[in-house]
C-alpha cells in the first residue's frame, strides 16, 4: 500500500478537524480509515471503479472515501477525501 503525499495530508488534516470537534474523534476517524485499508488489502477488486481506473472505497461513519488505483501488485492511494467534492482529486490520476 502506497500513499500519495496528498492522500497522506488529507487524513491527517481530517484527523486534525476531527479532534477540534471532539477530543477523541480524530482518533476514530483514524481508525476507519485503517479499517477500509484493510478491507481494500483484502479484496481491492470488490470496489467499484469511481473515475478511470481509480476505485472508491467509502468510510461506514464518516463522509470520506479512499480512492485508489491498482497498480501491478500495488495499491495506491490518491486521496482521503470528502465524498463531496470528488473533481479535486480527479486530476491526480
Amino acid at each position: 500500500m502506497v500513499f500519495r503525499p496528498e492522500a497522506e495530508d488529507e487524513v491527517l488534516e481530517a484527523r486534525a478537524w476531527y479532534e477540534t470537534r471532539r477530543p477523541g474523534l480524530g482518533k476514530e476517524f483514524a481508525q476507519a480509515v485503517d479499517e477500509i485499508i484493510s478491507r481494500i488489502v483484502d479484496n481491492p477488486l470488490a470496489y467499484q471503479r469511481a473515475h478511470k481506473d481509480i476505485r472508491r472505497a467509502v468510510l461506514f461513519r464518516f463522509p470520506y472515501a479512499v480512492y485508489f488505483l491498482l497498480v501491478g501488485e500495488d495499491i495506491v492511494v490518491h486521496a482521503v477525501h470528502g465524498r463531496q467534492h470528488p473533481s479535486r482529486w480527479q486530476s491526480r490520476s
